[in-house]
């Protein structure tokens, strides 16, 4: 007996020490990174002289160099004059358009085929992470169907480079609220978006999409009824509280296109988690965003970019009225306190110059700090990222190296001569 109460201890020490023995094979091989900036922004703090460490894909230490103890072989990479941050998180992306000073988003959603706007998704989506934007959520396929599912899809299998993707599919519209318009009734035209009426249909698209693939759900909760007319809330209340409950039960959630008083009040009190342009916002609807933990994606350069295309020349002209209006209503925003996300709603300008709305933000009166937090940490919290968005032991290594200081001069943010994704740099520049 006691032969075999020996044996059955000497197995359980040998089981012990060949686990060991892998573990520490498993993360040897890995093989551990040391970066070395000027300064680390972790998504919440600026801290200057400290060192991060990455281990395969996790960070494994960030802090002053005297508490890091690395083991030997440890590869050393020199980042002098930069500032080591996360990736950038964007918040309100089309992959599948682009900018309409080249082509009209009608004749986009009429004359370019699914097949083609996934060619140019694909080089889109290879600019925006050698832009430093290596998380982003995609707002809408745009009349491309599910195509923003296949480019998350050939992403995430490695067979295209592109930022971590979150998709809306095809979104959903009230029907008759939505475009392209302008055709006799008698022609049948693509829309850019899935149309729903009534409880039961809303319902039963809400569930069909997250069903094809989208990450979560958009709505669009006012939109002009006919070309030229100023927008007019589209869904009615209960239809909107039905695609978030179905979404909730899903395990997804639901996010607003909105852009007037009564547009955004009907999507804040049916529970969407944000609203997207918010342009007619008010302080007391930013309030009610705040109360409801509701945050905004104000998309600034998007208006920006069109009042260009528009003929305003903006170094030499007065500010349009749109402007001008933005301008009030981001700045309510900023003093209700409700939560900001940044995107720019890219597509309509170039993508890989997502800088653009960090540059307004800053010119609308947000800390250069503040714009950094809510590209990083903020919009990952808000996006459900809970291993993204900041330099912490644990949290997956996705990382840039910008020139100079972004907390100072927030156009040091367009100087990216680092890109790291999962552990592995994509793009290394002196």
């Amino acid at each position: 007996m006691k032969f075999f109460k020996h044996l059955i201890v000497l197995t359980s020490v040998l089981k012990k020490i060949s686990v060991a023995v892998f573990f520490f094979t498993f993360f040897h091989g890995l093989g551990q990174t040391l970066l070395v900036p000027d300064r680390v922004f972790d998504g919440e703090t600026m801290h200057s002289g400290w060192v991060v460490t990455i281990t395969g894909n996790i960070i494994t230490y960030a802090g002053t160099p005297e508490g890091f103890k690395g083991s030997k072989g440890v590869t050393k990479i020199s980042l002098p004059g930069m500032t080591l941050m996360p990736g950038i998180i964007e918040g309100h992306s089309h992959l599948l358009l682009h900018p309409y000073n080249e082509t009209s988003w009608n004749d986009q959603v009429l004359k370019e085929s699914p097949a083609e706007r996934a060619i140019r998704g694909v080089v889109h989506a290879r600019n925006s992470l050698m832009a430093g934007i290596t998380t982003m959520r995609d707002l809408g396929a745009e009349g491309a169907g599910y195509t923003d599912v296949y480019l998350k899809k050939t992403i995430d299998e490695g067979i295209i480079p592109g930022p971590r993707l979150l998709v809306a599919g095809p979104a959903i519209v009230a029907t008759g609220a939505y475009g392209p318009k302008g055709f006799h009734d008698g022609v049948s035209v693509p829309l850019g978006a899935e149309t729903a009426s009534g409880i039961d249909e809303v319902i039963k698209t809400v569930r069909r999409q997250l069903g094809n693939g989208a990450s979560f759900i958009k709505v669009y909760a006012d939109y002009r009824w006919t070309p030229g007319a100023p927008s007019q809330p589209t869904f009615l209340p209960q239809e909107l509280e039905a695609m978030v409950a179905t979404a909730t039960s899903a395990g997804s959630y639901v996010v607003a296109h909105a852009s007037t008083p009564e547009g955004m009040r009907r999507a804040i009190m049916a529970g969407v988690e944000t609203i997207e342009h918010g342009d007619g916002g008010t302080l007391e609807i930013f309030e009610l965003m705040k109360k409801n933990n509701v945050a905004l994606c104000p998309t600034l350069a998007a208006g920006d970019a069109i009042e260009q295309y528009m003929g305003w020349d903006k170094e030499k002209e007065s500010e349009p009225d749109r402007i001008k209006a933005k301008k009030i209503s981001f700045n309510l925003a900023l003093k209700s306190g409700v939560t900001i996300v940044f995107g720019g709603d890219v597509g309509v300008f170039p993508h890989g110059e997502n800088y653009r709305e960090m540059q307004l933000m800053v010119s609308y009166g947000m800390q250069p700090l503040e714009v950094l937090k809510t590209a990083t940490s903020v919009n990952a919290k808000v996006f459900h990222l809970n291993n993204l968005g900041q330099i912490r032991q644990g949290y997956l290594a996705d990382l840039i190296a910008v020139k100079g200081d972004p907390s100072k001069d927030i156009l040091a943010i367009k100087n990216i001569k680092m890109v790291m994704k999962d552990g592995e740099i994509l793009k290394q520049e002196n």
